[in-house]
């Protein structure tokens, strides 16, 4: 892929959220949105636009946000909080954790703006931490949608899954994969291409690039296959396990830093069952930095032709 390609039909996953928000205030009336003075900027405003009365806006106040949505869950109502990701996992992690996650609540929490592709907001809008955050706490569900489509069946799929959801959302626009009859599941990975030589896991903005990767390996007579590993957690280890005892090594790839993030929860399973080489795509021990979109992709390593080079990397390990 490079700087001149076509993203004209591309679109950012937090419209799917949008999308997902209207259909559903429009087949259940026990859904609510709760929105953290970023109304337009998650899309919550497309539901407040067809539902004025279900909507609730708490300004700067996530953390308050996060505590009525507990009591909605409790009185009956489907909440969708909404904020940026950096938020959501930062200012109200306490409220998550103990109001939401500790009772096992259906809150579902779309977090937008997650990763470098925020670009000009800088560091302290970039949430590269969040999966990492957000999949430690007990019972919290974990969703990287790949594209638009996916984010809004993942937002759907949310008000009909027990327990806390964490929707992570981007600004940017991605490429568009998937299809609309494509299944998607909560926990269930989604094998794109199969593989001989190697297998690279990615979920959100980074499934493309894997499969712009998969292809330029194929030239050099490389056979990677590709999943989208859109939920973090609860984490579907069949296909990795499969993956792993297929291909023999593994490539992980993710907007978000490494350590404790999706490539982190690979491992885990990995280690535990099947070792085989691995090699992770992804953010070092760093804070983003303010640049456009796709100049920080490629200036921290989040490219295709970076995957190539694990991939190479790691069947070297492989063959050793």
């Amino acid at each position: 892929m490079n700087k001149k390609q076509d993203r004209s039909d591309w679109k950012p996953t937090r419209d799917g959220y949008g999308k997902g928000l209207v259909e559903l205030g429009k087949a259940n009336k026990d859904v609510v949105v709760l929105s953290a003075d970023l109304t337009s900027s998650t899309r919550a405003n497309w539901f407040k636009k067809e539902f004025p009365d279900r909507f609730f806006s708490f300004g700067i106040a996530e953390q308050d946000m996060m505590s009525t949505a507990a009591g909605f869950a409790l009185s009956g109502k489907i909440p969708y909080c909404c904020t940026f990701g950096v938020f959501a996992s930062g200012r109200a992690w306490d409220q998550l954790r103990v109001s939401v996650s500790y009772m096992d609540l259906n809150v579902n929490i779309g977090g937008s703006h997650g990763g470098v592709m925020v670009g000009p907001d800088g560091a302290t809008h970039q949430a590269l931490e969040e999966i990492s955050l957000m999949r430690v706490i007990p019972n919290m569900q974990v969703v990287v949608p790949c594209d638009i489509l996916e984010a809004e069946k993942a937002t759907i799929a949310a008000s009909v899954t027990e327990g806390p959801v964490y929707i992570r959302l981007g600004r940017e626009k991605t490429a568009v994969i998937t299809k609309e009859t494509d299944d998607f599941k909560i926990g269930k990975a989604d094998t794109l291409k199969e593989g001989k030589d190697l297998t690279i896991i990615a979920c959100g903005t980074m499934v493309y690039h894997a499969l712009v990767a998969s292809e330029s390996l194929e030239k050099d007579g490389i056979d990677a296959g590709v999943i989208n590993l859109h939920t973090i957690k609860p984490i579907d280890a069949k296909a990795i396990l499969e993956a792993a005892g297929k291909t023999g090594a593994i490539v992980t790839a993710e907007e978000h830093l490494i350590a404790g993030g999706m490539g982190s929860a690979v491992a885990e399973i990995i280690v535990r069952e099947k070792p085989v080489p691995i090699e992770m795509v992804g953010i070092e021990d760093r804070f983003g930095e303010s640049g456009s979109p796709w100049g920080l992709m490629e200036h921290l390593g989040l490219m295709p032709e970076d995957i190539v080079a694990a991939a190479k990397k790691v069947l070297k390990r492989k063959r050793s």
